[in-house]
């Protein structure tokens, strides 16, 4: 195996491509919004970044704009690292990848039993941040973005103004259950598609059709007819019902 550069404009690190040379891939994991791909030993860790993609095909398919480097497998193919704003990111690690300093210091996965009512309840205890900033705060809870951090409040009616340690505990299981909810649904359709992202088929997601409040503002409220609100918070849109989420 070898980790090869396709574009000079993201040259890999000489020591990166020796150390995966002639490996053997044995696991394909995931921690937050890295990808972990194991081998003997050691692992790569990679970030797709806002827009980025892995795609596994013919070793002689051209590279095309914004194709960035290549994993050449012995079987002919290559996984290929598509990323058109070059925000992701190419690491090696040795030993245990969860104790990388990208991975260690991570909050639980949304999706995990850790993640519970109980869990997020104590966490936002004498916290005056923002609630919808406390969700993506990947010290807290990885994985829940912006778009899933709008719905997820929205569906637990909880305003993303309020104070996090407002929170009831009530709102937090109702909470807690939104974020899995939305996440899991986005998941099942292929994840969200507003501009350029695309699974690693090259097609969209749909979830977008499902969004409440996300990207909908002065459009009515799919649940009160409300208009949809729109404000900047802590430099990112956010959008919410004024009635539903009192």
């Amino acid at each position: 195996m070898i980790v090869r550069e396709r574009r000079l404009r993201w040259p890999i690190d000489a020591e990166l491509e020796a150390a995966v040379r002639g490996r053997t891939v044995r696991r394909v994991e995931r921690r937050a919004k890295y990808l972990l791909i194991g081998f003997d030993t050691g692992t790569l860790i990679v970030h797709l970044g806002m827009s980025g993609s892995l795609r596994m095909l013919a070793a002689d398919v051209p590279p095309r704009p914004h194709d960035h480097w290549d994993i050449a497998l012995d079987t002919g193919k290559v996984l290929r690292f598509h990323d058109p704003r070059r925000f992701g990111s190419l690491h090696w690690a040795e030993g245990d990848p969860l104790l990388h300093p990208l991975l260690a210091k991570l909050a639980p996965e949304p999706l995990a039993r850790e993640f519970d009512a109980d869990y997020l309840y104590r966490a936002t205890r004498k916290r005056s941040v923002a609630v919808k900033h406390l969700l993506m705060n990947s010290q807290i809870v990885v994985g829940v973005g912006n778009i899933y951090a709008s719905e997820a409040l929205f569906r637990a009616r909880v305003s993303p103004r309020r104070a996090a340690r407002r929170l009831t505990r009530a709102q937090a299981q109702k909470l807690v259950r939104a974020v899995k909810d939305v996440l899991r649904e986005a998941i099942k359709i292929g994840g969200t598609t507003l501009r350029d992202y695309v699974n690693a088929d090259g097609a969209p997601g749909y979830f977008a059709q499902r969004l409440y409040v996300y990207e909908r503002a002065k459009q009515p409220c799919r649940v009160c007819k409300s208009p949809i609100k729109q404000f900047a918070q802590g430099q990112r849109s956010t959008y919410w019902c004024a009635t539903c989420q009192r």
